[in-house]
């Protein structure tokens, strides 16, 4: 159920659009919603119950328009609607959101939608990443487990900084969960794995090698999830993106080198 509020009060702003008010911004939402939207929604499994019916690309033009803001995304996840939740996760600002904040969001998700918009376009953009990882790894409902390989799975496309010891430590968390039968949980394991897999050539070798640990096991859930990845990145386009990305880390290198020694 959307939040009530006593008053009407204005968002402290952070941005330099920040300063609409949460019930404009719900307002704006609901004028931007259509039936049909809506309804579709049920096809890809998005509960529609606290839909307005917006399309994202129309969401993610809005959270261009307000600019970023803790406080207002903070207000706007708090109002229960989906989209307010969707632009929440567009608009919050990474540096400021703390695992706490992590947490609570994690506890709300209802749906993949959510729980990969707030993962793939907020939570892998903070320095709290890894540690979420692990510890909703290990908590059971569907959505939080989900959560944390999602995860996984963004950070390992976005991260340019964490070395390869942090993903590895990751591999038995995702061994852990891939006995995990419910869908949403076991598509989200295998995402991680394969993205892990995708960064270079040595945790390609690494995740290979759980892949065909998994493939070959008796239980069903852990069998799919290691065949789905070993055909994915056994396929020559994922071959080919890990050939262009050792290119560029060496001539990262290369580049980084010259510069010390002109220093």
């Amino acid at each position: 159920m959307p939040v009530a509020r006593k008053k009407t009060a204005r968002v402290k702003p952070s941005g330099p659009r920040a300063a609409e008010t949460i019930e404009t911004v719900v307002a704006a939402l609901k004028g931007m919603g259509s039936e049909s939207t809506r309804e579709g929604m049920a096809r890809y499994a998005i509960p529609s119950d606290k839909a307005f019916g917006v399309p994202v690309g129309a969401l993610r033009a809005f959270a261009k328009r307000l600019g970023p803001s803790h406080a207002l995304a903070a207000s706007l996840w708090e109002s229960g609607w989906y989209e307010a939740r969707m632009l929440a996760c567009f608009v919050d600002e990474p540096a400021l959101v703390t695992p706490a904040q992590m947490d609570r969001w994690c506890l709300d998700f209802d749906n993949w939608a959510i729980c990969d918009t707030a993962c793939f376009h907020l939570f892998d953009r903070t320095p709290h990443a890894f540690g979420r990882i692990a510890a909703w790894s290990r908590r059971r409902p569907e959505f939080v487990r989900r959560g944390a390989f999602a995860l996984l799975a963004s950070v390992a496309l976005h991260d340019e900084q964490s070395g390869d010891e942090q993903f590895l430590r990751t591999l038995p968390l995702i061994e852990a969960a891939a006995n995990d039968g419910r869908n949403f949980v076991k598509k989200a394991v295998s995402w991680a794995l394969r993205g892990v897999g995708g960064r270079n050539l040595q945790l390609s070798l690494a995740a290979l090698a759980l892949g065909e640990r998994l493939a070959a096991s008796v239980e069903p859930t852990e069998r799919w999830v290691g065949k789905d990845v070993l055909r994915e990145l056994s396929k020559p386009a994922a071959q080919r993106r890990l050939a262009a990305r050792g290119r560029a880390a060496s001539s990262r290198s290369k580049k980084k080198a010259k510069k010390r020694t002109r220093a």
